[in-house]
């Protein structure tokens, strides 16, 4: 028998049920990239095309299946599953063996890693989530590229965290505006992201241009997000250089994961790497341990095949992988370059090519939204519009596809820029 005392329960109804509401975090999120590419295609007075489609949209390089990951890394995860050892949960933080090869992988005499600095994620969007919430508290402000990858915007606003955007600057092949982005701190900011070499630009920042951005977080005891899970991929001319190896006082998270040079997305693998300065990272090191315990780690049999991975694939195989992209994204700067209309920033790396439109060449283009669905309805070619980083004016393409697709797409483009020329 309940207590004479005991409060009464006001929950209980009759009749049919109310809507559930959902949550204010799920309200607030957002991924630009998600949405345009989940919109129906609206109906235009021209003729649709019957074309065979072309998506240039999503930067995944496994779809058409021209790329694909080396055998050794396949090789790997069957041993590790085959092992019958990894089919219980890992420790929340990483399996250790994986957390030791991405140690002795990226530790650098100027940025020295141990196994403990490692933290394994699911995928490096994972890592962007992990980072930005160890970091940022609601009503905190991050510092944010624009153009850039739009998850940074979607986790930050799911989490009420304010998101401030310098702007990356095209005609410099869009290095920081160094003074935009120091006008943008203030004493709420609790972080500034960097993403080198970049999606959605396919730039690489030079020694010089990092050193500018380390020194802005030093004046004011800002920590650095770096995230690097393009690492080393970079053309003919160009050098990476990891952020975390120029600097001896700032702290940083530098993000990467086995998605994109290794040609495995669906793996979902990812990882943060705790460079810390003087200690000050103690508190943070702790946050990444609590908030590794929500999912309890990724994959367990993956991780496991990390060191096999890393140990065993040729030192020529990035070297050839970079090679073609490099030739897949000459092949679209060279087609694009003779379609009225477009301006191609050219990509110094990663899976991108960024174009400029000039709007007012076009007669009947209001931005690059409509430029997208129009070429979509009309040629069956899928990009996305700039306002998916938020730097509108602009369209990315991605550089994965087959050549015969590239050239077939840069085709259509160009017809369709000519057809809507003034």
């Amino acid at each position: 028998m309940p207590s004479a005392n005991a409060p009464r329960n006001t929950r209980i109804q009759t009749g049919s049920w109310d809507t559930v509401r959902r949550s204010d975090v799920s309200r607030r999120t957002f991924n630009p990239i998600r949405d345009v590419l989940s919109r129906p295609v609206q109906p235009l007075s021209t003729p649709k095309s019957t074309k065979e489609p072309i998506s240039l949209s999503i930067g995944d390089p496994t779809v058409f299946g021209n790329f694909k990951t080396h055998p050794v890394v396949v090789e790997a995860v069957e041993e590790a599953v085959r092992s019958f050892s990894f089919n219980g949960y890992p420790p929340s933080v990483g399996v250790p063996q994986a957390r030791e090869a991405v140690a002795s992988k990226y530790t650098h005499p100027q940025a020295p890693l141990t196994a403990n600095d490692v933290v394994m994620a699911s995928g490096c969007s994972g890592a962007v989530e992990m980072a930005i919430s160890v970091l940022c508290s609601e009503g905190q402000n991050i510092l944010l590229p624009r153009p850039g990858f739009c998850l940074y915007n979607t986790v930050a606003g799911s989490r009420n965290i304010e998101t401030r955007l310098y702007n990356l600057v095209a005609e410099r092949n869009w290095e920081v505006d160094i003074a935009h982005m120091e006008s943008l701190i203030d004493e709420n900011t609790a972080a500034i992201l960097i993403n080198n070499p970049s999606n959605p630009c396919g730039s690489n920042f030079t020694k010089a241009h990092l050193k500018a951005i380390l020194d802005v977080c030093e004046r004011h005891r800002v920590p650095l997000i770096s995230d690097e899970i393009y690492a080393d991929m970079v053309f003919s001319g160009q050098v990476f250089t990891p952020t975390a190896t120029l600097t001896s006082t700032v702290p940083i998270l530098t993000l990467g994961g086995l998605a994109k040079q290794w040609l495995v997305p669906g793996w979902r693998i990812g990882w943060i790497l705790i460079h810390d300065r003087n200690n000050a990272f103690a508190q943070v090191r702790q946050g990444l341990f609590a908030l590794s315990t929500l999912i309890n780690g990724p994959c367990a049999p993956i991780q496991a095949a990390i060191p096999k991975i890393f140990a065993e694939i040729p030192d020529d195989y990035l070297q050839t992988l970079n090679s073609q992209l490099e030739t897949h994204a000459r092949i679209l700067e060279a087609e694009l370059a003779k379609a009225p209309g477009l301006e191609v920033i050219t990509p110094q790396g990663a899976m991108y090519v960024m174009v400029k439109l000039n709007i007012n060449s076009f007669k009947d283009i209001s931005d690059d939204a409509d430029f997208c669905h129009k070429l979509k309805w009309e040629e069956s070619v899928e990009i996305l519009p700039g306002e998916c980083f938020a730097y509108p004016g602009t369209v990315r393409l991605v550089i994965t596809p087959p050549q015969d697709k590239l050239h077939t797409a840069a085709s259509r483009i160009a017809a369709f820029c000519k057809r809507h020329s003034k």
